[in-house]
């Protein structure tokens, strides 16, 4: 017991030393030492800031001359943009323009090659019947003089009025075959009146040609470009902008002349001027009989192109009618 005691007390002893020698102050010069570091560290550390402020500002300075220059070019490539889309706007104004005038002009020689199959279809048929007036004349000839000439030569033998009536009465019977082909076809003064209404028109002279398209339709209503110089006053209210009246001038092509080359082109004109009068839901149905009841012609290629650009998807199938 003691000696435990004995050990308590001298470990007492050594801690109470240990705890001496930490509270002890330390040496001035090492003090100093250690001040002297702490200043250099403290020193070089805001030497590292100040530079490294520099380098900070050193880079946002680059960046915001980064930043302008990119500003520049974008504000550069902003005009050349507006540039170039003004250039291609007026070029595709211009080709557009280009593109009605050459579908203007095509259309006027489709009509001018329609017009040459109508006249050579109608000289043939000239053609067919002279033959057969020469065919029945070579017949009587064939079959005896005598019974063609008693009629002429026994009325003459009266007096001298029958004798002036003779020289007329063999010309009714020769010549009626022509006579008959010449009243079915247009005469030349309604060929010249279409030439001229359709030249005038293909050159921009709508007024004009609008008068000289009235007057065939009611002078010569009844012959095959008759529904031709129809839907050309439909395309003159068209060019003029008045879509109305051409939506009129079109529907009277539809109604009156149900077989007309030109069904195809006024169903799909009207379209057209409805969608300009904002009659989005109309033009659409009647873009859409066009691809209906003509697929395959340019009119309903340009019939579906129009409908895409409207969002409306066409119908292509055909209804039963």
């Amino acid at each position: 017991m003691r000696t435990r005691a004995i050990a308590l007390a001298i470990m007492a002893v050594a801690v109470g030393a240990f705890a001496g020698s930490l509270l002890a102050p330390r040496p001035t010069g090492a003090v100093s030492k250690e001040l002297v570091q702490l200043q250099e560290d403290v020193t070089q550390l805001l030497q590292g800031q100040q530079s490294l402020r520099s380098t900070i500002d050193s880079n946002n300075a680059s960046m915001r001359t980064l930043i302008q220059q990119s500003l520049d070019s974008v504000s550069a490539m902003n005009v050349q943009m507006s540039n170039l889309q003004k250039s291609v706007g007026e070029a595709t104004a211009n080709d557009s323009s280009k593109i009605d005038g050459m579908a203007t002009q095509t259309q006027g020689v489709s009509d001018n090659l329609q017009d040459v199959q109508a006249r050579v279809g109608k000289l043939a048929t000239q053609m067919n019947d002279l033959q057969g007036t020469l065919q029945s004349i070579d017949g009587r000839l064939a079959g005896g003089a005598s019974p063609s000439l008693a009629p002429a030569t026994s009325p003459a033998g009266p007096g001298p009025s029958s004798n002036s009536n003779s020289p007329s009465d063999p010309a009714p019977a020769s010549n009626p075959p022509p006579s008959r082909s010449l009243s079915g076809m247009p005469g030349i003064a309604s060929d010249t009146l279409y030439q001229n209404a359709l030249r005038d028109f293909t050159t921009g002279k709508y007024d004009l040609a609008h008068q000289e398209f009235s007057d065939y339709v009611k002078n010569f209503g009844s012959t095959d470009l008759a529904s031709n110089a129809q839907f050309y006053l439909g395309e003159i209210s068209y060019a003029q902008g008045e879509y109305r009246d051409a939506v009129t001038q079109y529907n009277t092509v539809l109604n009156n002349y149900p077989q007309s080359y030109k069904q195809a082109a006024s169903l799909l004109k009207k379209g057209l001027a409805e969608l300009e009068l904002g009659m989005k839901a109309t033009g659409a149905r009647d873009l859409k009989e066009v691809v209906r009841r003509f697929p395959g012609t340019d009119e309903s290629r340009r019939a579906s192109a129009k409908l895409k650009e409207l969002g409306v998807a066409p119908t292509s199938k055909s209804a039963p009618r």
